[in-house]
């Protein structure tokens, strides 16, 4: 089914956002690389490579209904040069919080519409989102957790350099 004109903006704006997650997840991963925790750099580089998949999620779907997105305009991401490994996930935190009202706005958008060919995409992306905030909470947890104790972040800094990466094409 072809995606109905209205929605067309609002997709292009949902890509938009989520290159603009993977430039986010990219400069928080220099800052933490900053402070010597390639791990953490590592995790949130992942994280960039995931956002990636999403908006070629949404790009393919769009495309798929005979539609032509386009990616608007990405501001630089704003992260102070003397941020903390805390202050790094609490702004992924923050932009995770954004993009997930972002999706639920669109699934709105689309029932109006009456466009049920979305909902099995966008539904995957709100269980997506629960999942990405539960994650970053939990870290930001651990940080709050080890507080100053610098080898308590360096073993949190191994874990998340752990992480395995996938592609950045849609499944």
């Amino acid at each position: 089914m072809k995606m109905p004109a209205e929605l067309a903006p609002l997709f292009d704006d949902q890509i938009t956002l989520e290159f603009g997650a993977a430039i986010t997840y990219q400069q928080l991963a220099i800052q933490v690389d900053s402070l010597d925790l390639p791990g953490m750099a590592h995790w949130l580089r992942a994280q960039a490579d995931e956002e990636l998949v999403h908006a070629n999620k949404f790009i393919k779907h769009v495309v798929d209904r005979d539609g032509n997105p386009s990616i608007k305009a990405i501001a630089a991401p704003k992260v102070e040069k003397s941020a903390t490994a805390l202050d790094v996930f609490e702004a992924a935190l923050a932009h995770e919080e954004l993009v997930s009202e972002s999706i639920r706005e669109l699934y709105r958008s689309c029932d109006k519409a009456g466009d049920l060919d979305a909902r099995p995409l966008l539904t995957w992306f709100i269980d997506e989102q629960l999942e990405e905030e539960a994650t970053v909470s939990e870290i930001i947890g651990r940080i709050k957790m080890i507080g100053d104790d610098g080898p308590g972040l360096l073993r949190l800094d191994a874990e998340l350099g752990a992480r395995t990466s996938e592609g950045t094409e849609a499944e």
